[in-house]
């Protein structure tokens, strides 16, 4: 019985694992997809906000902070939609090069 309640644990803990991947993926940026703000239907929004953390959780229509992907050139086509800007990389300044003589 014991190696029974094992054989279902790791049965479960895998079929958590691919959950979890499979809804990361869906989470990040596909190629060829933008995010556009301000179009998004009452609970049809694809992440998260600082109004709330996941998906599908927009309490009203076309709030300007709520977003969904779509194809790259479509959301500046849309009455109200706003591409959101890609977060900035927070690099450091390169050496300088030059040599004091």
């Amino acid at each position: 019985m014991n190696k029974i309640v094992h054989i279902k644990d790791v049965a479960i803990t895998a079929v958590m694992a691919i959950g979890l991947l499979a809804a990361s993926s869906a989470m990040a940026g596909k190629p060829g997809m933008e995010k556009c703000m301000g179009i998004a239907k009452k609970g049809m929004n694809d992440c998260g906000t600082s109004k709330h953390a996941c998906a599908g959780q927009a309490s009203v229509d076309s709030d300007a902070e709520e977003w969904v992907y779509v194809p790259v050139g479509v959301c500046e086509k849309i009455v109200g939609g706003k591409v959101k800007p890609a977060k900035a990389a927070t690099t450091t300044p390169a050496p300088d090069k030059k040599k004091d003589k």
